[in-house]
């Protein structure tokens, strides 16, 4: 039976909550924290199947996360059309006026924010935030608190973005240890949000 102790024990983890707070310490919804380490760099994947449709003259959802080389769909459930762009460093493309769905999804190839609009609608805007990890997460619209499962233990970099960071912001970082099993807790003000 000595050859049972030199078997791997399963895979430790843990859970990350992350509050993410304004300036006047009110919840924050709609925030995306990401965990960030040469480990989380060599273990994210592309996501299948990423859509941000446009509905209502409206990009939904208005912020969607990926991993870095995810190909996101864009499909346009409206009855006009639209022409999806962005000119942000993270991601350059253009979508000319189209109905339905583009047939060629945009490669998300490198980290960063990518701003978008349609150059018929101004009032639309939607961002792809491009990660280099497979454990991120969103606060849901009233309690501002997120929830990363699964996350192997480590030292992590946590970064926090909000639309509302001034465009080309880094995102908020600081440092977060994650322990073999439980959870870990960080709590995050944001400064320098825009009204």
């Amino acid at each position: 039976m000595a050859w049972l102790a030199a078997l791997p024990t399963a895979a430790s983890a843990a859970t990350v909550q992350v509050e993410v707070m304004d300036a006047a310490g009110k919840p924050l919804a709609d925030a995306v924290v990401f965990l960030e380490s040469a480990e989380a760099r060599r273990a994210a994947k592309p996501l299948a199947g990423a859509e941000m449709a446009q509905e209502k003259r409206q990009f939904v959802p208005g912020v969607l996360v990926v991993p870095v080389g995810t190909e996101v769909r864009f499909p346009n459930h409206d009855s006009v059309r639209h022409h999806v762009y962005s000119f942000s460093p993270a991601k350059k493309f253009e979508l000319k006026l189209y109905t339905g769905t583009p047939a060629n999804p945009v490669l998300f190839d490198r980290p960063g924010v990518a701003v978008l609009g349609c150059n018929i609608h101004d009032q639309m805007v939607g961002w792809v935030v491009v990660v280099e990890t497979p454990y991120y997460a969103r606060t849901p619209s009233a309690s501002g608190r997120a929830q990363i499962d699964n996350v192997p233990p480590g030292t992590y970099t946590l970064r926090t973005w909000h639309t509302r960071l001034p465009v080309g912001a880094p995102a908020q970082e600081q440092v977060l240890a994650v322990p073999a099993t439980g959870a870990a807790l960080a709590s995050v003000r944001m400064t320098g949000l825009l009204p």
